[in-house]
């Protein structure tokens, strides 16, 4: 995809530059004709225009802006002491208080949707009452510095600013007659509040002014700088946000930010964090509004910048979008949010709408393609009500009425891709989609924050989703599979035997508070993000390789920097960590099933361990039928006791759908299946006290304190017949299978796939110098294609050499040599500064 290095950006920015594709926001072209441009485009994206709103299409959208503006005018008028709205009360809630704020704003939006009949649109006493509203917080809750910024600094430094600069961008002619001071003491106080920033503006080099964050700042103070007339501050924004647009070069970190879009199309935020699910879908949405903000003034930026976008929606979200469903494995702390996946994707959705008037001709078609592919892809159909714009509302029914126009998915049918920079790998088949977390010391195991994702502990151990094509995914996967699958029973994942506690149940409130140690432990600290929030592993280990639609991926288990600075004495002593189990581990990612690999199972703390071959939930109603062959032919019992199992099948015919396991090496399998119901306030201290009830599916292997290793292909849609066939054809050979190598060769695909953890390697007719994940598939046609890459991300070169007759090259990535060398073939990969990118070659026989 089109890239701009953060160098070229920030070279530009001291210059008051856009960005280097862009046409530079000049001082003098911020006139008051550009302002009112600026005003009466953010009108158009939150309130629509007439000829919109004209439109049956926007129709849903209007109606549920001034239904939420009734309600809240009611809440006004039945509010009691300490409160602006009822039931909202104020004075140590920030979060109250933010949606005091945004209550008002959506007051001031109904108002002011032209085309639409309501007594509301234009009604000048209501927008007093808004004015009167704001006053009222800012003389109460919000102008007293000494008084303000507890709880999150999230909403005093953007939830709040958002809400009131959109307010006033709709009600500004009204405020400037009648409030002329009101404007300027808001932004006053806004600026006072960027505590993170420097000098009441954004500071680039400030750990919270970066990725999502960055674009909200800004866009708020594009609109507080068109407000108020003021072109520093806009210009100034539009510089600031104009560096998010940056591919983010890990080699080449500046003011230290590791927040963005990487080459690989991962997203990262909180610095290592994989977020494209979540913050990334907010970055996406302001990015789309800042370019529709700036259209029509002299600072738009073209086609170019837009198609930097669309490169991120084809290349991070695509692959993370399966039938219309947002997968977990890029939400962070959100999984335990009750919103699904498939409104996830309304955000995706509404931003390619947008981008589609903005993008050059062939990424605009193919954007068109991919949004009537979404309309269809999930069970219910998307709601145009829930967009942000009635424009986009009318713009999404325009796209899907063009007659004759395709409907495509961005991702081909068979897909795999490694998102090594945020370790996370997603294998795409028609009948299923697999999608695996995996961690490192340069990716977090999880996050947890605010009482949210309060299980959090395995959930980047090599934990997976599986997705089966033709399910409702609301039924399977969503905040109810983390209500009811046990922490410690994930699928993918292999961990020690004990109970632990959540952080509010060790501290008694949602973070470790100790500001006098040397850490400096607070509610925001960087301590708090490095040893409660978002937690890193030590491992340098976790990456993989593509072969085209195959892939591999291999990751070590290993501590976490809590519990390694712990016992350095680093962290107080009343500060909880726990200590993680050991293994290796290998997935081999091929057509009809994915290979998964573990050794040197063990615990250094003589715990029992236990690895979990898979979790699945569904609807009791179901009627879920567990099936299997045991190793020494006679049928699975469903007794409970543990089994030496041939194969296993979990079939769903509610659903239509099922999922085989061929166990090809593991000690006894423990089968459970059983109905279990809690409440959803058991991940998210925020969430309803509503219960959720499904029939829980697991099948684990408990190693005891022996050192083990074991080996399973899962097999989605896999008739008994077909699993009963692993046994007695061997398609899949397991090559290698200990702490230093791990491989499988698939007979009928010609492929060898190995990781390798450490030295060098034997695996077949392959001398493999490791650490390396490789590829190497034999063709019918006599051509051999080759994958490398460093999952270290530390290595200068990975090499294999292939025994056997001299191959000659066909074509190779740059900064591949390939050479004979006495008994084959050697295939050299510069691997310095790919950040475990794979990089291939095809050869051939003479």
């Amino acid at each position: 995809m089109p890239q701009l290095s953060r160098r070229q950006v920030l070279a530009l920015v001291p210059a008051g530059a856009f960005v280097a594709i862009a046409a530079p926001l000049r001082a003098r072209a911020d006139t008051p004709s550009d302002h009112t441009r600026l005003l009466a485009n953010a009108r158009a994206i939150f309130a629509g225009t007439a000829e919109s709103n004209g439109r049956p299409e926007a129709a849903a959208r209007l109606a549920a802006i001034h239904a939420a503006a009734r309600s809240h005018l009611a809440g006004l008028d039945a509010a009691g002491p300490g409160e602006l709205f009822a039931g909202v009360p104020l004075g140590t809630s920030d979060p109250n208080l933010s949606t005091s704020f945004l209550r008002l704003y959506e007051i001031a939006l109904a108002t002011c949707t032209p085309g639409y009949a309501s007594d509301l649109v234009g009604n000048t006493a209501v927008q007093r009452r808004v004015l009167d509203g704001l006053e009222w917080l800012h003389a109460h809750h919000f102008g007293d510095q000494a008084a303000g910024y507890y709880g999150n600094w999230f909403h005093w430094e953007i939830g709040i600013p958002a809400s009131v600069s959109k307010t006033f961008a709709l009600v500004t002619d009204l405020a400037a007659t009648e409030r002329p001071d009101l404007v300027t003491t808001y932004v006053a106080s806004m600026d006072a509040y960027l505590r993170n920033g420097m000098d009441g503006d954004v500071d680039l080099d400030s750990r919270f002014h970066t990725g999502a964050n960055l674009a909200d700042i800004t866009t708020n103070r594009v609109l507080q700088g068109a407000v108020t007339g003021d072109d520093a501050r806009v210009s100034k924004a539009i510089a600031d946000q104009s560096t998010v647009f940056a591919t983010i070069d890990p080699y080449d970190i500046q003011h230290g930010n590791t927040d963005g879009y990487y080459a690989d199309g991962s997203f990262i935020q909180h610095h290592s964090v994989a977020y494209t699910g979540s913050y990334g879908r907010t970055l996406l949405t302001r990015v789309v509004q800042t370019i529709k903000l700036l259209d029509g003034t002299d600072a738009a930026p073209g086609t170019d910048l837009p198609d930097v976008v669309h490169g991120w929606v084809r290349d991070g979200f695509a692959p993370v979008i399966v039938d219309g469903w947002m997968m977990e494995i890029v939400k962070g702390r959100a999984v335990s949010r009750t919103g699904t996946g498939y409104a996830d994707v309304a955000t995706v959705l509404e931003a390619a709408v947008d981008l589609t008037d903005y993008t050059s001709g062939d990424n605009a078609a193919a954007l068109g393609a991919y949004v009537r592919h979404l309309a269809t892809a999930s069970p219910t159909p998307p709601d145009p009500a829930r967009f942000v714009s009635p424009v986009s509302a009318v713009r999404y029914a325009d796209l899907l009425a063009d007659a004759g126009a395709p409907a495509a998915d961005l991702n081909p049918p068979a897909r795999s891709v490694a998102f090594n920079a945020m370790d996370r790998t997603v294998h795409r088949r028609p009948a299923f989609t697999f999608a695996l977390a995996r961690s490192s010391d340069r990716i977090s195991r999880y996050e947890y924050m605010s009482g949210e994702n309060l299980l959090p502990w395995f959930q980047g151990d090599g934990a997976f989703s599986l997705y089966l094509a033709g399910q409702d995914h609301t039924q399977s996967f969503g905040v109810d599979f983390y209500t009811t699958v046990s922490p410690y029973r994930l699928p993918g994942t292999t961990v020690p035997v004990e109970e632990r506690r959540t952080v509010p149940e060790l501290y008694g409130q949602p973070w470790y508070e100790n500001p006098g140690h040397p850490l400096g432990f607070t509610s925001s600290s960087e301590s708090q993000n490095t040893y409660v929030y978002f937690p890193r592993a030590t491992n340098s280990f976790s990456g993989g390789a593509t072969l085209g639609a195959y892939g591999a991926a291999g990751m070590v288990l290993s501590d976490d920097v809590p519990y390694v600075d712990a016992q350095a004495g680093v962290l107080p002593d009343d500060f909880v960590v726990y200590a993680n189990a050991r293994a290796v581990k290998s997935w081999f990612l091929l057509d009809d099933e994915v290979v998964v690999l573990a050794a040197g199972i063990h615990d250094q703390h003589g715990r029992d361990v236990v690895t979990t071959l898979d979790s699945r939930i569904a609807s009791p109603a179901d009627g879920v039928v567990v099936t299997g062959r045991r190793r020494d032919g006679g049928p699975w019992s469903s007794d409970g006791a543990p089994a030496r199992l041939d194969w296993l099948r979990w079939d769903n015919p509610g659903q239509g759908v099922a999922v085989g396991y061929a166990v090809l090496d593991a000690g006894p399998v423990t089968v459970t299946l059983e109905d279990v119901t809690r409440s959803r306030r058991t991940v998210r201290t925020s969430n309803p006290d509503t219960a959720a009830t499904k029939r829980v599916f697991t099948a684990a292997v408990e190693h005891g304190r022996r050192r083990s290793a074991l080996a399973y292909a899962i097999v989605p849609g896999a008739t008994e017949a077909r699993l009963a066939e692993y046994g007695r054809q061997g398609r899949i050979a397991v090559l290698a299978n200990d702490e230093r190598v791990q491989a499988v060769r698939h007979s009928g695909l010609g492929l060898v796939a190995a990781t390798v953890f450490e030295g060098r390697a034997q695996v077949r007719n392959l001398a493999i110098d490791g650490p390396a994940s490789v590829l190497v598939r034999e063709g019918d046609d006599g051509r051999t294609t080759v994958a490398l890459s460093d999952p270290t991300m530390r290595r200068d070169a990975v090499t294999v050499t292939i025994r056997g007759r001299h191959l000659d090259v066909v074509s190779a990535d740059d900064g591949v040599e390939v050479r004979r060398v006495p008994g084959g073939t050697e295939v050299r990969a510069r691997t310095h500064e790919a950040y475990g990118a794979s990089l291939t070659a095809t050869l051939r026989r003479r």
